[in-house]
């Protein structure tokens, strides 16, 4: 099945943990890929490793709140050797504030006080990375992590995540159901889409890539990525201005839709020209002006 669905939490790690998850997902995902050695880098109360030493399986558990920082710190320096799983739950953007609130002091690099979800999305990539190295080849690495509603903006930390990681790698997404949360007893005036009552755990199954290679093939993915919405945009303006219109009348119209991180690059009226010319999309009626081949 792809989704799990647990309404206790069971008797591991500690129930005052705010954001703890259910013992039960840990000890399903321990039965389907029975590791050897785990290692949970953002381990809470305990959850995770109190199933894995009642099944027998070796584990440790790191995390920041004990001194062990995932976005400087090398699990697998810290852990001695590779596992076969390492999987993480991490903060769900600032939903629940850790440091100083949870624990301790106020931390720059808790992963709960990400000024947006901008530095959010890249702490999580960078700590996924970290949790590959640490992997075996062939064994698994993965999250456990939900999506973000505030102030009517939906932000789907699941989504970045997939696409921010290499894509070759993917092996699973299971949809994890939400029990007994906080925001039950909050009433949202306006609420008119359902409430988020689930979870995404995402599973990568590491290849024999070296991390040289690795980050190349993600910049490519990303560049491909960039330059499939740049086509989307130029299409969209010239379908909206008749289906021809002249390079100056283009640059006017999307420097007008787009926001001024766009406008900001010098470059961006180049990729315009690129695309008009090597995608095989468009053709040149006349000089300077450009129509939907």
């Amino acid at each position: 099945m792809s989704i799990l669905s647990f309404p206790h939490r069971g008797p591991w790690g500690d129930s005052k943990w705010r954001g703890n998850c259910s013992g039960y997902v840990y000890q399903d995902l321990f039965k389907r890929l029975k590791p050897n050695f785990y290692i949970d880098p953002m381990v809470g109360s305990g959850t995770s490793t109190d199933v894995a030493n009642e099944m027998g399986i070796e584990a440790i558990g790191l995390d920041l709140h004990s001194g062990f920082n995932i976005l400087r710190d090398s699990i697998l320096e810290r852990a001695g050797k590779q596992a076969d799983l390492v999987v993480s739950h991490p903060p769900y953007g600032n939903q629940v504030v850790y440091s100083g609130e949870v624990w301790g002091e106020p931390h720059p690099d808790d992963l709960s006080r990400c000024k947006d979800d901008d530095e959010f999305h890249q702490k999580l990539q960078q700590a996924l990375l970290n949790q590959r190295e640490a992997t075996k080849d062939g064994g698994v690495y993965g999250t456990l992590i939900g999506d973000y509603r505030k102030n009517g903006r939906y932000t789907s930390y699941q989504a970045e995540a997939i696409a921010r990681m290499p894509s070759a790698e993917l092996m699973a997404v299971i949809i994890k159901q939400q029990h007994n949360v906080m925001s039950n007893a909050k009433q949202y005036p306006g609420l008119v889409m359902p409430r988020i009552m689930h979870e995404y755990l995402l599973l990568w199954k590491r290849k024999q890539t070296p991390t040289i290679f690795l980050l190349r093939d993600l910049a490519t993915e990303q560049a491909n990525r960039l330059r499939g919405t740049w086509r989307a945009i130029i299409r969209n303006v010239v379908i909206a201005l008749g289906g021809s219109a002249s390079l100056k009348t283009l640059y006017e119209k999307i420097a007008a839709h787009c926001d001024e991180r766009v406008k900001a690059n010098p470059n961006w009226q180049a990729k315009v020209r690129q695309i008009l010319n090597s995608t095989g999309d468009y053709v040149s009626v006349s000089r300077g002006v450009w129509a939907l081949a």
